[in-house]
């Protein structure tokens, strides 16, 4: 094991630089290229379908099957434009991650061929099996049904991965009885509480107020450890936090790291995940060393607050993808070293 031990942090200390080319575009070219924003839904669409569907989105209401076709064809065709073949409803349980199952864009024509297509009953609603995610208790394993249904005020973006792009489409996750399976479909219901009471207090001062929305900034803290030394600890690989060994000689009593020089490496699969960020329509505009040794950390512009949640989700989503191919391990465990600060996030604004 000692012998295991050494020859991982040989192997991490003599890694070779994992580099990505430079991007000569603007970032402000490329911003949200992946995602399919209003501007996109505008061009694809006709005039009539956008209008109505903006209504439904700024009054946070379902769209209805009239429309449904037509902007589940727009999408499709902007998707596949850029080469992509399946879509999924992207949700969150209540597992502290995100899932998804994927379709592909296709149905039989006839016995003997087949055609592209994605119909609108498909983008509003889809009915993946629930029998293994977390309940809370709310049903029985046969009562398994479960419902994802398209969050419109949080928009369609593609997912990179090695054999092509993704669509993905957000979506709350309820029970066939209506109960929350997820964590986006309480957050909506709180914020929709928020509106209407924050707007009934405002109204006794401002009677042009209409409606009231809440914001986030949500700092992300991370520790990266590379991949060799991580899975010669056998506790970080099953709990993502040490459990035995002596402290560390330098942790974060000694602030030559908290706001120092960014490793190369880090350097490096920091700008990636800028790029692959930016093109989500995510808004990163910090990064830099936190407390503790290995610790650091991103922030983006603040944002609506499902926008915002959404988008944290995603970029730890990214972070995990990027961080394998730059021989990385990304622990976001609360308190992955004893008596070191610990990963989180800090809600800048509210």
């Amino acid at each position: 094991m000692q012998n295991f031990r050494f020859r991982s942090v040989e192997l991490a200390h003599n890694r070779p630089l994992s580099t990505s080319e430079p991007v000569a575009q603007k970032v402000s070219d490329y911003f949200a290229e992946n995602v399919f924003t209003m501007s996109k839904m505008q061009k694809y669409l006709s005039v009539e379908v956008f209008k109505t569907l903006k209504k439904s989105i700024e009054h946070q209401k379902p769209i209805g099957l009239d429309i449904a076709d037509p902007v589940a064809s727009a999408m499709k065709v902007w998707a596949t434009s850029k080469g992509t073949t399946h879509y999924t409803h992207w949700f969150q349980p209540l597992t502290g991650t995100t899932a998804e199952k994927h379709d592909a864009f296709f149905s039989l024509k006839d016995k003997e061929s087949g055609i592209e297509e994605f119909k609108g009953t498909n983008l509003i609603q889809q009915e993946p099996d629930a029998s293994s995610f977390p309940s809370g208790g709310l049903r029985n394993t046969f009562e398994a049904r479960g419902y994802t249904a398209w969050d419109t005020s949080s928009p369609a973006f593609l997912m990179d991965t090695d054999a092509g792009k993704i669509l993905c489409i957000p979506t709350v996750f309820v029970s066939y009885t209506g109960e929350a399976l997820d964590n986006k479909a309480p957050l909506l219901r709180s914020l929709k509480a928020l509106d209407k009471a924050a707007t009934e207090v405002c109204a006794y001062f401002d009677t042009t107020v209409k409606s009231v929305s809440a914001s986030l900034g949500c700092e992300q803290e991370f520790f990266l450890v590379d991949r060799s030394l991580f899975y010669a600890r056998p506790d970080l690989v099953m709990c993502d936090r040490t459990v035995f060994g002596k402290m560390v000689p330098k942790g974060q009593q000694l602030d030559d790291h908290y706001f120092g020089a960014i490793p190369s490496r880090v350097q490096n699969f920091l700008h990636q995940l800028e790029i692959e960020a930016y093109k989500l329509g995510i808004p990163i505009t910090t990064r830099h060393n936190e407390v503790a040794p290995s610790q650091f950390e991103v922030a983006p512009i603040f944002e609506e607050v499902n926008m915002a949640v959404d988008h944290n989700q995603l970029l730890m989503n990214v972070m995990k993808k990027l961080a394998k191919k730059h021989h990385f391990k990304v622990i976001f465990h609360e308190k992955p070293f004893a008596n070191l600060n610990g990963s989180g996030k800090h809600n800048n604004w509210s």
